[in-house]
Parts: C-alpha cells; sequence; structure tokens
C-alpha cells in the first residue's frame, strides 16, 4: 500500500521501496497486491510494469541505473502552487458526504475547493509510456480514486470501471482544488487521498496475511513542528487519524500491518509544501539515509528482522 505524499512524497516513497529490497530483501514488485494513490499510484504503476524499485530510485537522483522512462516522468513535476482555479465546485459532494459521517471531516473541506486548472498530461504520458496496451502487467495493480460522493474505486481492480492507466493516475492525482477531475468511463473522479491517504481498509475481506503500509502523509505517534510546518501537521493529524483507523481495523482482522512513516528527519527535509519540488534532491538525500532504518524498524516491531 503506498500511500498520497505530493512530489516530495513520492521521492521519499523511492527511498523506502529500494530500502525494502535492499534491507528487508524483499522485492515490492512480487506482492500479490499493489494499491497506491495519488502519488503512490505513480510508484504502482511503476511497480507493476515491472521496473525494479532501485531503478525508480535512479532515475531520480540521476544514477546510470535509472530506468529511462521514469527518468523523463520525473524531470516534468506540477509547480509547488497550483493554477489560478476555476469558479467551479466538482467536488461539492464531499461536504454532503461529511455531513453524512460517509467521509471525514478532512474530506468534507476539500470538497469546499474550486475546481483547479492542472495539467496532468505528465501523468497520461507516463501512463502511455508504461503501458501502451492499457494496463501493466502485474494482475493486481489498484490505483486508488474517489467519486465526488466520496466512494472509493481502486481501478483496475475487478469491479473497477474500465481504465487506462494514464486516466487512472490522473484521477488517483485529481487533488481538489489543483487538477479537475479526470473522466473515467465517463464518469469524473478525484485524488483519492481526498478520502484516505492509503485506503488500506481495502483490503478487508481480501486473502491477505501481510499490509506493508508505507505512508508518507501520516505519522503514528504525532509529529511535533515549529513555524509554517505546523499548518503541514494539521493535514498529518487528520490523515494518521485515518491510517491509525484503518490499521486497526486490518489487525482486528488478523492481518500483520508493517507500517513505514516519515523520520523527523524526512518531515524537516520536506517541509511545509509537499508539492515544492525545489526540495527533492534534498529529501532524496535524506531518505536514502533514514529508510534503511525505518524498514527494519517497522519489520522489528511486527517481530521480523529485516
Amino acid at each position: 500500500m503506498l500511500g498520497c505524499g505530493g512530489t516530495l512524497g513520492f521521492a521519499w516513497t523511492a527511498a523506502v521501496l529500494d530500502a525494502l529490497d535492499t534491507r528487508a530483501g524483499w522485492d515490492p514488485r512480487e506482492a500479490d497486491v499493489l494499491v497506491g494513490t495519488s502519488a503512490g499510484a505513480e510508484a504502482v504503476a511503476m511497480l507493476g510494469a515491472g521496473i525494479p524499485a532501485k531503478a525508480i530510485l535512479g532515475a531520480l537522483v540521476g544514477t546510470p541505473d535509472g530506468d529511462p522512462v521514469v527518468a523523463a516522468h520525473v524531470r516534468r513535476v506540477p509547480n509547488r502552487f497550483p493554477p489560478v482555479p476555476y469558479p467551479r465546485w466538482p467536488a461539492a459532494g464531499l461536504v454532503r458526504a461529511a455531513v453524512r459521517r460517509d467521509v471525514d471531516t478532512l474530506a468534507g473541506l476539500a470538497g469546499l475547493l474550486p475546481q483547479g486548472r492542472g495539467d496532468a498530461g505528465w501523468l497520461c504520458d507516463l501512463g502511455n509510456a508504461l503501458a501502451p496496451d492499457g494496463w501493466v502487467s502485474h494482475p493486481a495493480t489498484w490505483l486508488v480514486a474517489a467519486d465526488p460522493a466520496g466512494r472509493r474505486i481502486a481501478l483496475g481492480s475487478p469491479d473497477a470501471p474500465p481504465a487506462r492507466l494514464g486516466e487512472a493516475m490522473a484521477a488517483s492525482w485529481a487533488i481538489p482544488g489543483w487538477f479537475p477531475p479526470s473522466l473515467v468511463d465517463g464518469r469524473p473522479l478525484l485524488d483519492g487521498g481526498t478520502v484516505s491517504p492509503t485506503s488500506a481498509d481495502l483490503l478487508l475481506g481480501h486473502d491477505v496475511g501481510e499490509v506493508v503500509l508505507i505512508a508518507p502523509m501520516s505519522s503514528e505517534g504525532g509529529a511535533p513542528a515549529r513555524g509554517p510546518s505546523r499548518l503541514e501537521r494539521l493535514l498529518r493529524t487528520a490523515m494518521t487519524r485515518r491510517v491509525d483507523d484503518e490499521v486497526r481495523r486490518l489487525r482486528a482482522a488478523g492481518v500483520r500491518v508493517v507500517r513505514i512513516e516519515p523520520a523527523p528527519a524526512d518531515l524537516a527535509a520536506m517541509g511545509a509544501n509537499f508539492m515544492d519540488g525545489r526540495r527533492r534532491a534534498h529529501v532524496l538525500a535524506t531518505a536514502v539515509r533514514t529508510a534503511p532504518d525505518l524498514v527494519a524498524a517497522a519489520f522489528a516491531r511486527q517481530g521480523v528482522r529485516a
């Protein structure tokens, strides 16, 4: 399960995926199910297409072992601030869903944001490059989006509407106020991270014994901050509550959950704006240093040596 996290969360996730392979000795491509949300959907699509974690990280760092498709993709990142939005409110249904308590308050507030004008073309191009025939080869690669009423849809799963990989990534990335909804099979869909940063509970009822949860936007136990980062922590606190609940439900169902989240040094490197691509090199350098210990500690908490 790879959670949302914007430009900087994707970079941090790439370092964690590499550490899973090098430190834990487990290739993430071998997961029975790959589930990604927003920035996590990008990484899941790459894994599902067969790209090794080392090649994803190498593309970000700029080493010769980097995958060329990923390298071309990461040269194109969204601006650190959204363009001026349109005066339309396509996610207003989230407000009504929050009143009904179908989604949490944070999702309801997202419904107040106007329609974004960001261009998701770089995601569509990545999808076409990774999956010219429409979808990746991994048999269970799911990209999580949500409809305007807050119902989550795991695109690529058996019950989901048909979608090409690029439009599925654009839907999973359609952050209210930043990007417009993405049309999938004639239905407007929003960023799945609006409703849940990880959607780990979508695996309830499936034959899954262990979940490796990589969540850039949550921090179990809290994450103190100073200055502008306090605003980011308000968002992180709300998202952490959702992840906490999903993890509790999975564990109550007998599923072992290995939960990996940013260290304090990672949060300091990311700063207050998870879309600020100017900080990506610093985030990468920090995550390459912290990720091996984060992975080892996460497995150790579950009684497994990594």
